[in-house]
């Protein structure tokens, strides 16, 4: 179980990410942002409880709507705000963007633009530990769309034949981009209802409850460990915003919107603080200690200085050179 002041720093992490973006939208409106981006505003609970459950070796995959897990992987308001101001201080250098971010120090290995790419790569490093007999976990996360790509099916396909302790996390928000996912699936649950077809477990889980996604991923960790291969956990979601910067999410009804935004993952959170017995000003004090870290990183992005355009020839290679191979 997690005890309050365990689930106290959950929630601060999670007001953490949601003003950090809340921050990069604001700095878009004031042209300092460019290029689109793609909030994760409404799923801080599955990044933050699963990062939770997982040691700081395991490996970590993300989509293009990743900022979150950026974030509960390690990086910092700064350098997630810097890198999508183009700043010499960002995550990548300003090489990546809101859609590349990645923290390979903290084996958080890339946020995709490609839908579906990342997960045969999970396979890869799951298989790479397992190989190396070193215990650790390689963790995807992607969105309900990928269930319909063929990179989905073979790599669980793959996971289960060599029993590879992976995770395959789906970020179901009912939408693959502008389409309901219901509308063009054959089974209610995308993810977990095709597990089976695989032989492995699938299970569905509140991802709005960071506590609930904590113990399910924590519990399906500790099955992959011990040498039973991988699972499917679907966690159940929605985003706050349309599915990109220029989507205004119309095609939404507005019930739906309604019934989900009193479903948000911090006031359950908070919720359940308060339940606990934790004293409110102890939860306003946490909201101010984001508020304060975000205000303090908006300004250290503004007076970074752009990176040197010699930079964007190293990193191109594994020796960090530019030079071409054959």
């Amino acid at each position: 179980m997690t005890c309050p002041d365990e689930l106290l720093t959950l929630y601060e992490q999670m007001v953490l990410i949601r003003r950090t973006e809340k921050a990069a939208h604001d700095l878009f409106l004031q042209g300092l942002v460019k290029g689109t981006t793609h909030l994760a505003a409404g799923h801080e609970a599955i990044a933050v409880g699963a990062s939770a459950a997982l040691r700081d070796d395991d490996y970590v995959f993300a989509t293009y709507r990743g900022h979150h897990h950026a974030m509960a992987r390690g990086a910092t308001p700064e350098e997630c705000l810097a890198e999508l101001m183009s700043r010499a201080t960002g995550l990548c250098g300003a090489k990546g963007g809101s859609m590349h971010l990645t923290k390979a120090s903290a084996n958080m290995l890339g946020s995709y633009a490609i839908v579906g790419a990342h997960l045969p790569m999970a396979v890869g490093a799951a298989w790479s530990a397992k190989m190396r007999g070193t215990g650790q976990l390689a963790v995807a996360f992607f969105g309900d769309g990928a269930t319909n790509i063929g990179a989905f099916h073979e790599a669980l396909n793959l996971a289960a034949v060599w029993k590879l302790p992976v995770l395959f996390v789906c970020e179901n928000n009912l939408y693959m981009e502008y389409t309901p996912i219901a509308d063009v699936t054959a089974v209610p649950r995308p993810a977990a209802d095709r597990a089976p077809a695989y032989g492995i477990p699938g299970e569905v889980v509140d991802g709005n409850d960071v506590v609930s996604v904590r113990e399910a991923v924590a519990r399906l960790a500790r099955r992959a460990r011990a040498g039973d291969g991988p699972a499917v956990l679907e966690a159940e979601t929605y985003r706050h915003f349309g599915h990109s910067r220029a989507d205004p999410a119309a095609y939404r009804p507005a019930e739906e919107v309604e019934r989900w935004l009193k479903h948000d993952p911090l006031d359950i959170a908070r919720g359940r603080l308060v339940e606990a017995g934790v004293p409110e000003e102890t939860l306003t004090a946490a909201d101010e200690r984001a508020q304060a870290a975000v205000r303090q990183a908006i300004e250290a992005a503004k007076n970074a200085p752009p990176p040197d355009p010699r930079e964007a020839f190293t990193d191109v290679w594994a020796d960090g050179g530019a030079a071409w191979r054959t």
